[in-house]
């Protein structure tokens, strides 16, 4: 085990010093522990937490099953009482620990200084039952001075905290386990609910109805070339129409979410023509300065790394998911690199002040250190007990290229980004000025037109010479450091209008969220933890309630019911505000303020817990979940209304068991009898679902596309859209009703579309083609064997007897001959990445920012997968090889980088039985 110090079993090394069993949570952090320790403390690792509530009916211990709440693991009767059980995989763990606390006389609980680790502590302390002392050491960074300072410096198990964190844990059990049921019964099997999760969910959908509400505006206006004159600097500049008579143009803010011009929005709406009017009118006026105004500019330096911020910037910088964020973190903060990575607190210690402003002054100067130390008190809402930023370990910062040899590359990229940012903390403010000027002229039709110039420049730089925080790719911005040079100017002073350009305008939706904005949003309604974030995106992908497209996150159309049911019928448990209150009173119990089972009790059964109209005030969860489910309109919970077709007709999505399809009245004499049905393809973003796009999937309903009738069976060819992608299949008469069971009715044939075909060019004849696979090539002469050419499930092959072989296009299947199929033979054959490398890429993309080496998609055994030819990472169900970005595939690969190579397989020899020895006669 990690960590261990070997010495004999009767306790103490020698007579004065105690043995002592450190205790964390991962073997990596055990390693660097026992480093710094002396030879009396003995290290070992839980490998993270050891007990929990019972994840299926099998695991609830026997003397509770039988119990009306044993589903739940947690006795609502008995003041919520949780049933902790080890599990399976920690009970080797559990025995391991056990043995080593016999050879030693004291226990330090070294486990993380947050909630969650001050309730492993207390697990620990449950499932080993020790009875030599205890003693809680905790610590923010892995360095040899923090170690020895923690364990000189103990203090007892912090119990308000162990109930925070467990009344967490038992409030997300029972919200989950009462109310995925609902979804279960109402939607679909396998869906789940959570406190936290149910909301972010929320806020995705949320951010698309807007989009798909939003109607586009147009609007104009004219863009300028403005020449100062020869002895100008810059001399020419840009500007922009911004009135006319004295009104103000309408630009996009000034349009609501119809597309209309919003009642207050007392502004001038150009069009095209009376744009490119007033451009002509311009051409040769005399154009002036009418005002100038110049102030000065200063930036402050942004607060140190949160774990919020953190994620946020990792995201947006270096394109890191927030779990990718996380783990790297992690390992950086186990190996002795940063200081605790879950953190709600911008504050710095005095040593990490000083030694940041020694390397600021270091590398940049002494004009460059701030005249002060800077220290950022801010702390979030919902703070948990934080005590220190994240930052580079120890009393002097290791700069990058001093930690670069010992790092990976995700590992060097995030520390670099630390370092950068709390070197920067302790810098001077950047300052500069900024000037607006405003140009105005008469047209020749009469109208006073101004125009106006908006300028930057940045006279000193300093913190932004070490860090410029990035800008969200979705919701667009402009960097710290970006400078726009005006020439300078006086009014009255003239200019000369060298280009007129009249510029059309369209407004744009709300920006979906990334995974950097949506942190940010959870922390500014105060929804969850900064420390939970990463696995909460984790869970709403994991679960199919949101995919990416690009850094973008997409809810599914199965995330619109689920969060229609709640927000119908469970409104107050995805309430924003309601949600960030719970967070608040949860808080209260950490602080010591609340008591633990009261609020649970309040909160399940109803009582006088929580903001008025909260759960507990209207009931409880019990109530509020037991009350009315039998009502829920299933139907009308999965149908998620869009617009109205050509005719008026409603067009609705169903999501339904085997996934979302649109509906709407058929034609005829009973319309709503008779529905019209097509298939949505998985990868269509719901806002991008327009009424030109239903008509061409309705063109396709779920019947299929009729394309003849096959002349030799007489059975009707259709083309469809199914789940799977497109396929044909002829339909069959029903059999005549004589008793035949399901099983022994004929199927009829199938064939799935080559990646070059679409339903709507498909011909008979192509249909025929793919229906008549698999295609007879010939026989070996040698053997005698049938060799048929065949469409599989991972492309075009080959097939004798159990042997086959890939053929290189789908189109080879109707052409190969018996002579290259023998040639195809007679090759070594190739397994796994050899064949995958002989076949070519279904996509080439750039080259990966890690390895350097150029990105492609291939089709594997599994399905697509995108490969620098060191990892191989496969697309995920949300993936398509056609949109699949660089970024997208860089990301994949970096988190099979992570995961570091899969363990080899071993397989260990049986022993061979002794024989039995035979008695010798005696001579």
């Amino acid at each position: 085990m990690a960590g261990t110090t070997k010495t004999n079993k009767s306790g103490s090394t020698n007579g004065s010093e105690p043995r002592r069993l450190v205790i964390v949570e991962s073997p990596a952090k055990a390693r660097k522990i026992a480093s710094y320790l002396g030879r009396n403390f003995v290290v070992e690792s839980s490998r993270g937490h050891i007990r929990d509530l019972p994840r299926k009916a099998a695991e609830v211990p026997a003397k509770y099953k039988g119990e009306s709440w044993s589903n739940l693991g947690v006795n609502v009767d008995k003041d919520f009482e949780p049933i902790y059980i080890v599990t399976p995989d920690k009970k080797s763990t559990v025995t391991e620990l056990k043995e080593a606390l016999k050879t030693v006389d004291e226990l330090y609980l070294a486990t993380d200084g947050d909630r969650e680790g001050e309730a492993i502590a207390w697990h620990l302390l449950e499932a080993l039952k020790p009875t030599v002392p205890v003693s809680r050491m905790v610590f923010h960074e892995i360095t040899e001075s923090a170690i020895r300072a923690a364990a000189e410096n103990t203090r007892p198990l912090d119990q308000d905290l162990v109930d925070a964190q467990e009344t967490r844990r038992i409030l997300d059990r029972l919200y989950g386990y009462e109310v995925s049921p609902v979804l279960w019964k109402k939607i679909t099997r396998g869906l789940s609910a959570g406190r936290v999760q149910s909301v972010a969910t929320r806020i995705v959908v949320d951010r698309e109805r807007e989009r798909m509400k939003f109607v586009p505006a147009s609007y104009w206006d004219i863009s300028a070339k403005l020449d100062a004159g020869e002895d100008a600097d810059p001399r020419n500049f840009g500007a922009r129409l911004l009135s006319v008579d004295g009104t103000r143009l309408a630009t996009g803010r000034d349009f609501g979410q119809d597309g209309q011009l919003k009642a207050t929005a007392q502004v001038l709406r150009l069009d095209e023509t009376e744009a490119r009017r007033l451009a002509d009118a311009l051409t040769g006026a005399a154009l002036a300065v009418s005002s100038v105004e110049e102030k000065p500019y200063t930036r402050r330096p942004y607060a140190p790394f949160m774990t919020s911020t953190l994620q946020q910037e990792a995201g947006r910088k270096l394109r890191f998911s927030a779990e990718r964020a996380m783990r790297v973190a992690q390992r950086l903060y186990e190996n002795g690199y940063i200081t605790y990575m879950r953190t709600d607190s911008t504050t710095l210690s005095e040593t990490a002040i000083a030694a940041a402003r020694s390397q600021a002054r270091e590398l940049y100067g002494d004009a460059y250190v701030s005249p002060q130390p800077r220290q950022y008190t801010r702390k979030v809402k919902n703070a948990q007990e934080a005590h220190e930023a994240i930052r580079p370990a120890g009393e002097v910062f290791r700069t990058p290229g001093q930690v670069a040899g010992e790092l990976e590359t995700d590992e060097f990229r995030l520390y670099e980004l630390i370092w950068q940012r709390t070197v920067a903390s302790q810098m001077a403010d950047a300052r500069g000025t900024t000037m607006s000027v405003r140009i105005t002229g008469t047209a020749a039709s009469g109208e006073e037109c101004t125009f106006a110039a908006s300028g930057r420049t940045i006279t000193f730089a300093g913190f932004l010479r070490a860090y410029v925080e990035a800008v969200d790719t979705e919701a667009g911005g402009e960097a710290d450091d970006a400078e726009r040079r005006l020439p300078q100017l006086t009014k009255g002073q003239g200019v000369t209008a060298t280009e007129l350009n009249p510029d059309g305008h369209t407004t744009s939706p709300p920006p979906r969220y990334t995974e950097a904005s949506l942190v940010k949003t959870l922390e500014e309604l105060g929804i969850g933890r900064p420390s939970t974030y990463a696995s909460i995106i984790n869970t709403i992908q994991d679960r199919g309630y949101v995919w990416k497209k690009g850094s973008a996150l997409v809810p599914s159309w199965i995330a619109f019911s689920v969060v229609g049911l709640l927000e119908r019928h469970f409104g107050r448990l995805v309430d924003y505000d309601f949600t960030a209150a719970m967070e608040d009173e949860l808080d209260r119990i950490a602080s010591g303020e609340q008591q633990r089972t009261q609020w649970l009790t309040g909160f399940y059964f109803g009582g006088e817990i929580g903001k008025e109209g909260s759960v507990g005030r209207s009931g409880g969860l019990k109530k509020l979940v037991g009350s009315g489910v039998d009502t829920i309109d299933a139907r009308e919970i999965n149908s998620i209304p869009l617009f109205a077709d050509e005719t008026g007709r409603a067009v609705v999505v169903r999501v339904g068991r085997y996934g979302p399809y649109l509906e709407r009245d058929g034609d005829g004499p009973d319309p709503s009898g008779n529905p019209q049905r097509a298939n949505l393809p998985e990868d269509m973003p719901p806002d991008e679902l327009t009424v030109e796009i239903a008509e061409k999937l309705f063109a396709t309903p779920v019947e299929g596309r009729t394309l003849g009738t096959d002349p030799v069976t007489g059975h009707e060819i259709v083309a469809k859209e199914g789940r799977f992608g497109p396929y044909v299949t002829e339909i069959l008469p029903e059999p005549a009703e004589n008793g035949t069971s399901k099983a022994k009715k004929p199927k009829p044939r199938t064939g799935s579309l080559f990646k070059s075909m679409a339903i709507e060019s498909m011909t008979l004849d192509d249909a025929l083609k793919l229906l008549s696979l698999p295609r007879v090539v010939g026989n070996d002469p040698n053997s005698g064997e049938e060799i048929t050419a065949q469409n599989g499930r991972y492309g075009p092959y080959l097939k004798k007897g159990t042997d086959s072989r890939s053929l290189g296009k789908e189109e080879d299947i109707f052409s190969v001959t018996i002579d290259e199929a023998l040639k195809l033979y007679a090759e070594p054959k190739r397994r796994g990445r050899q064949a995958a490398a002989s076949a070519p890429p279904l996509k080439e993309l750039g080259n990966d920012p890690v390895s350097g080496k150029p990105m492609v998609v291939k089709d594997g055994r599994f399905g697509p997968y995108v490969t620098d030819g060191e990892f191989n990472a496969s697309l995920r169900k949300a993936d398509s090889v056609e949109t699949l970005s660089d970024e997208r595939a860089a990301e994949l690969l970096a988190e099979k980088r992570a995961k570091g190579p899969a363990p080899k397989r071993t397989t260990t020899r049986r022993k061979a039985p002794a024989k039995k020895a035979t008695a010798r006669s005696k001579s």
